[in-house]
């Protein structure tokens, strides 16, 4: 049977695993807002250059 001494243990291994399982879900979730806003301000920049240019 389990001492609590490795009860301890399996439960910080628990936490840890959880807490970064959690951090990797918040970190994709991040970097893709990251990259979805800079590429829609890429392409507002690229159609105001153009539509610029066919103004002038």
């Amino acid at each position: 049977m389990f001492e609590f001494q490795q009860y301890l243990g399996f439960l910080l291994f628990l936490s840890v695993l959880t807490l970064g399982f959690w951090l990797m879900i918040f970190l994709v979730g991040f970097v893709q807002y990251w990259l979805g806003g800079s590429i829609i301000e890429l392409i507002k920049e690229r159609r105001a250059k153009k539509k610029q240019e066919q103004t002038v």
